[in-house]
């Protein structure tokens, strides 16, 4: 076959697959423009036709409209330009469609009420920059002024969740759950006091690097006695009492009396309140990490034996 041959649009359209009413269309357009007519005035084609519609083809079932692929059928853009573009632009869509199906899936799993699913579907379709300022301004409240010292950089990014472009139903809710405890005042104030009592104790002992603080310490040194199932008011106790207690009195350079372990009392029990551990469990959950384990337990443990040794 020569370059002269010329084809009906009937015959395009066998030889395309597309129907005539298609080409009509793309012709009137001017995205395939005859060569000719019969001399009856029906519109006639060249071979380049076929190789046009073929790409006009692939580019319409890419998503690509139609203005674009004219100009790129004509070469007034690049295709290598506009298939970059067109990809950016499919990759958001795709974001999109598959935050709102884990949005779809966490309502039809949890049963939530119309208002919880809006919150849930206004909370996941912040952009990745509104996530970070909203998450920035909860850590702020709860570290501004005491981010100098470099230990806080390690536990503000420990807190710090990531919500992955494609996240399960079980990360979008992790996700709402734990925006929505960011937003309490509450909790903020629980997690500020945390911070502060931290930032005291290192004061205090004069740290400038990392070294274990006293919920660590009682972790570490109460943990395998509450494991061991040891009775927190038994005799048995006293030891590891007074071995934990001793650490917290070298923390704020004072003796270890009693006044001492009422104050490690109220630090635990603040340590101790749920929302920090849900706020953890959550986090876990939302940057793909290990559960972490519960360490309400030993904190127990560690409170009521120092409150059995501190009574009048």
């Amino acid at each position: 076959m020569d370059g002269d041959t010329l084809y009906s649009i009937g015959e395009l359209a066998r030889r395309t697959g597309l129907t005539v009413k298609t080409i009509r269309f793309y012709s009137d357009r001017g995205i395939v423009a005859p060569t000719d007519r019969s001399p009856a005035g029906y519109r006639l084609y060249s071979t380049d036709a076929v190789a046009r519609l073929d790409l006009v083809r692939t580019l319409r079932e890419l998503g690509l409209d139609l203005p674009t692929i004219r100009k790129v059928v004509d070469r007034e853009l690049s295709l290598p330009e506009v298939a970059g573009a067109h990809a950016e632009a499919l990759a958001v869509q795709i974001r999109v469609l598959r935050l709102r199906r884990a949005v779809l899936t966490a309502v039809a799993e949890r049963g939530s009420t119309p208002e919880e699913t809006e919150r849930m579907h206004r909370l996941v379709r912040l952009s990745e920059d509104e996530r970070r300022r909203l998450i920035d301004d909860f850590l702020d409240a709860v570290f501004g002024g005491l981010d100098a010292d470099p230990a806080f950089a390690g536990v503000m990014r420990s807190m710090t969740p990531d919500l992955p472009d494609n996240p399960e139903a079980e990360q979008v809710q992790a996700w709402v759950e734990l925006a929505e405890m960011s937003l309490d005042p509450g909790f903020r104030a629980v997690v500020r006091r945390m911070a502060e009592d931290l930032a005291a104790e290192r004061t205090r002992s004069g740290m400038t690097g990392p070294r274990r603080d006293i919920a660590a310490a009682v972790r570490d040194q109460a943990g395998p006695a509450q494991a061991a199932g040891i009775d927190p008011a038994s005799p048995q106790a006293d030891p590891i009492v007074a071995q934990f207690t001793a650490h917290y009195a070298h923390l704020l350079g004072r003796p270890d009396d009693v006044a001492l372990r009422r104050r490690l009392a109220t630090r635990l029990e603040t340590v101790n309140d749920p929302r920090r551990e849900r706020y953890l469990r959550l986090l876990a959950v939302v940057n793909g990490w290990p559960a972490p384990k519960s360490l309400a337990p030993v904190f127990d443990w560690s409170i009521q034996a120092l409150r059995v040794r501190t009574r009048r």
